[in-house]
This record gives structure tokens, sequence and C-alpha cells, in this order.
């Protein structure tokens, strides 16, 4: 499944089979992922329309949201489903359903004694994830150029891993995992879907390393994925 010029062709296997309902690091998930690059936008509530005493709808406008600018100068939100407190917003943001990996399942569980209060933000705990994008030439944003995606093949960047994700029967699906969009989801189900797949123990310690390589700019000379990126074949 995989070329000769690529890490994956030398950890075997790279994905295994894993027919669980279990969140471990590794695990092949679905998730909404939104684009980083992009300016979000504030919803700003302007009222309740003709009817004040209806909760579900509101009027808003929509206005581009960039850190630094001042406050919307609003109190609470007349719509009691969408709360809002002093200090917050809500942000619009494009996105898309992608394919992701768990990096971390969000460490150790808080003991009860220590959050009595209800603020469940501050011991809830997330989930840090890594998407995928298909890097299939062409498509409708034009497709990822040949030469970038042979270099990203070959393991040249700590920021790109290229993959081919077992999610497809018919057809092998070629996808760019982006260690530099790291970013937490909520362990609530809802916010995601499981695969039944999970890196194996050999490429999630090979995928570790690949994470470490971005977060510190050093990749160890005695660490596995240093040795394989020295002895890829030539092109």
């Amino acid at each position: 499944m995989y070329p000769d010029d690529c890490v994956q062709t030398y950890i075997t296997p790279w994905w295994v089979e894993d027919k669980t309902d279990t969140i471990v690091r590794g695990r092949l998930i679905w998730t909404w992922v939104p684009y980083p690059e992009m300016k979000p936008y504030r919803l700003i509530p302007e009222g309740r329309g003709e009817d004040p005493r209806q909760h579900g709808r509101a009027q808003f406008r929509i206005e581009t949201f960039r850190m630094g600018d001042p406050p919307a100068g609003i109190g609470t939100l007349p719509v009691a489903a969408l709360p809002i407190r002093s200090g917050e917003t809500y942000l619009v943001q494009r996105g898309k359903r992608r394919p992701a990996v768990v990096i971390s399942t969000g460490g150790l569980p808080v003991p009860r004694e220590l959050r009595p209060g209800k603020e469940h933000w501050q011991s809830a705990r997330s989930l840090i994830v890594a998407p995928y994008y298909g890097a299939e030439p062409g498509g409708t944003r034009g497709g990822w150029p040949e030469p970038f995606v042979e270099r990203i093949r070959r393991a040249e960047y700590p920021q790109y891993v290229w993959e081919v994700l077992p999610i497809s029967a018919s057809a092998p699906t070629i996808s760019i995992l982006r260690l530099d969009h790291l970013f937490a989801v909520g362990a609530d189900p809802a916010n995601w879907k499981i695969e039944p797949f999970v890196l194996s123990k050999d490429a999630l310690n090979v995928v570790d390393q690949w994470v470490g390589w971005l977060l510190t700019e050093q990749l160890p000379a005695d660490s596995a994925l240093a040795y394989l990126r020295a002895n890829l074949p030539s092109l």
C-alpha cells in the first residue's frame, strides 16, 4: 500500500484494525476541523425580533473579528439557549468534516473532591488531535503540487506527514497529516466519530517523534524517525 520512499513502508504494521469504541492515542476519528488560516467572524446579537418572548430565534449581525478589537458592547445574549458572559463572544469560522488522529486523550482525571463547584470547564478533559487533508491531485481548490507532495512523502518537513488512510475500500486515500494544526476537541462523543483503526505501537512512537521534532525544532539523531529519513531510497 505504501511506496518505497515513505516512512510507513518500514514500520509494519502502520495501522491496526481495532473495532472497539475506545478513544486511545493513535485512534483514527472524524471530527469538524476549522480552517486556522481564515479570519473568524463574530456574531453580534441585536434582539429577539418582534416577539421578545421567543427564545428560539434572535437577530444578529456578523462582523469580522481580530484580536485587539474592542468588546462588542453587549451584556447578556437575549437567547436563553446561547448565554454569554462579560468578555465573551460567539465566533463563526469555516471548517469541514475531516479524518484526524488522536495525539493525546487529555491527561489524568481530576478527583471529584478537587472540583466541587460548577465550573466544569476547569476539569473537563479534551482530546488533542491532528487533522488529515486530502492530497489527491486536482480538486476544487487546485490540489497539492506533486513535487511538494513528493518532498512531504520523504519526511522533509516536521509539520507534514504523508499518509494513505485505511478508510476507503475501493481506492487508497492519499492524505497529508498537519501536525501544525493540532487542536483540542471536546471529549463528548458528539464531537467525533470513531474509525476502526489505530496506529500501531511502533507507528505511534514515530508520530510522537515527529510531533517532538515540530515542537522543539530538533530531531534526535538516534531516533527511529531520523534513521528512517536518512535511509529512504533516493528518488
